[in-house]
């Protein structure tokens, strides 16, 4: 292709470029397998048609939409245009002088939507709107906002959506075409015959731990606890059905606007407190059974102190419970031992196996919570030979956030080699330019067949690639193993089915021209 600088499109890199100029398209296609590529190869077709206008491309964080910009510069000739980043922190002087002399803009929704508003410049010249991670088209982000505008005012409008999944509910796939006007999807899986011969072997490993005897004990006080304030809640006829801390907490919901309207009985107020203490103990219990010790104590500690505050006469209640103290008390004992959970164990003899299998592996950990990547990073740095960092999102300092520049460091010492684990929460699994992986290890599974395709994406690209994945048996990580998998399968049927009604539309409105022409 014209202007492109070391790179070589795929056959299906190529196809799904000629959709996108023929079509507003939704580009579905795994992590790490060129969705930007396609961006900028419709990016110079569009300008080449459309001289002198504009291309804009939008990523929800500023690191993302700066490194896709990085991407564009490294691959286009210096003379094909001006690339421009825009951030808040820009004053909006300078981003309207800016957007009136730039080619191409990279951006968050956020900024351009606030211009808009502000009416600090206009769409008209864009002839190219690229939304990456497109599956947050939903609802009132700002991307919609930008679609919306941009379809409105531009002279030659052309929309493409990227993402690794668009999740599996139909109606929120049905609701992202809708948004962006989308009138073809694009799906590639690793499985589709055009791009399964440039991957790699991916080797999967299900590794199921079990609860020891001690951990067992722990929960089963827990778990009287929670009956006997579920059971209370049913007695009253609060609560119907299955119980789980998704009914738990719409119950919760519900009481509250009840309460808030004063259209509550008496007792609301016994219940909503009663659903409060289920759900923490709920949450404790997942946190004993998935995740660390350390950080269930951690937990019950947290709970401990806010009962002594009396924060809530519900909280002072269960913390002063003689069978909440002693599983309290059973932790500490077995913290004193040195126990850890069983997964702990497994994932330092996990690592260990890697590394012996290559002097300097590449491994991303991924966890739900950052306590857990900090224990785990811990203890596998004690493994001769890695060298572990922790990966997290932005937050306050004391619940250990990394601020965009920390972020960038962790992963420029990931790419040099100097650091080979990240132990990362899902940070790391949307976009983020982190080099591939040897192996990938999921202390838990996760339920959304986007968070799993992303994780998955991380490796087995160009090399072969391992995949480890940890459950605890009989857990919800088992239910969770389980909803992933069928939620995949459920997306790419939704998606089959949305293509099969866009094009049932476009052969009625074609047939509608062609007879109307006769």
């Amino acid at each position: 292709m014209d202007f492109l600088k070391n790179l070589i499109p795929r056959e299906y890199q190529e196809k799904i470029s000629e959709t996108c100029l023929n079509k507003n398209c939704l580009i579905v296609l795994p992590t790490g397998l060129g969705k930007t590529l396609i961006a900028l190869m419709v990016t110079i077709e569009r300008m080449k048609k459309f001289p002198g206008k504009k291309v804009l491309f939008l990523a929800p964080t500023k690191p993302l939409a700066e490194q896709h910009l990085i991407y564009f510069k490294k691959n286009l000739p210096e003379l094909f245009g001006s690339l421009e980043l825009f951030t808040g922190a820009v004053s909006a002087p300078k981003r309207k002088k800016i957007w009136d002399t730039g080619d191409i803009i990279f951006s968050t929704p956020q900024c351009i939507a606030n211009d808009l508003k502000k009416k600090l410049y206009d769409l008209t010249e864009v002839c190219l709107l690229v939304e990456d991670e497109a599956h947050r088209c939903v609802k009132n982000y700002d991307y919609n906002f930008v679609s919306k505008v941009f379809q409105k005012e531009s002279e030659n409008p052309r929309i493409i959506g990227m993402t690794a999944s668009p999740g599996s509910d139909f109606n929120k796939i049905k609701e992202i075409c809708k948004n962006l006007s989308i009138e073809e999807v694009e799906l590639r899986t690793r499985e589709s015959p055009d791009v399964k011969k440039y991957l790699q072997e991916l080797e999967f490993e299900k590794k199921v731990v079990e609860l020891e005897k001690e951990f067992i004990e722990i929960r089963n006080i827990l778990k009287r606890i929670f009956d006997e304030y579920t059971d209370e809640l049913k007695i009253k006829n609060f609560l119907f059905g299955p119980i789980n801390k998704f009914s738990l907490i719409e119950l919760q919901r519900k009481i509250g606007v009840q309460i808030s309207r004063n259209l509550s009985h008496p007792s609301s107020y016994f219940a909503i407190s009663l659903v409060s203490q289920a759900i923490k103990l709920s949450h404790a219990i997942d946190l004993l059974e998935t995740q660390t010790l350390e950080s269930f104590q951690k937990y019950l500690k947290k709970l401990l102190a806010e009962g002594e505050a009396r924060k809530s006469k519900g909280v002072t209640r269960l913390v002063n419970r003689d069978d909440f103290r002693l599983a309290y008390n059973k932790t500490s004992f077995l913290l004193e031992k040195g126990e850890e959970h069983p997964k702990v164990k497994e994932i330092i003899r996990a690592v260990r196996d890697e590394k012996n299998k290559s002097q300097n592996p590449k491994i991303i950990i991924f966890t739900q919570f950052r306590e857990t990547a900090n224990l785990i990073s811990k203890n596998i740095n004690k493994i001769s030979g890695i060298k572990s960092k922790v990966f997290v999102g932005q937050a306050k300092k004391e619940s250990g956030g990394l601020n965009q520049k920390e972020q960038k460091e962790i992963i420029d010492s990931f790419s040099s080699g100097e650091t080979n684990v990240l132990c990362a929460t899902c940070i790391a699994e949307e976009g983020l330019d982190i080099p591939e992986v040897d192996s990938v290890i999921l202390y838990e599974p996760v339920s959304s067949a986007i968070r799993s395709i992303q994780r998955r994406g991380r490796t087995a690209r160009l090399s072969k690639g391992k995949l480890i994945m940890l459950l605890t048996k009989g857990t919800r990580d088992e239910f969770a193993y389980y909803a992933s998998r069928s939620r995949e399968k459920k997306m790419e049927k939704s998606i089959k089915k949305i293509k099969e009604e866009m094009n049932s539309k476009n052969s009625k409105e074609k047939s509608k021209i062609q007879k109307s022409l006769f």
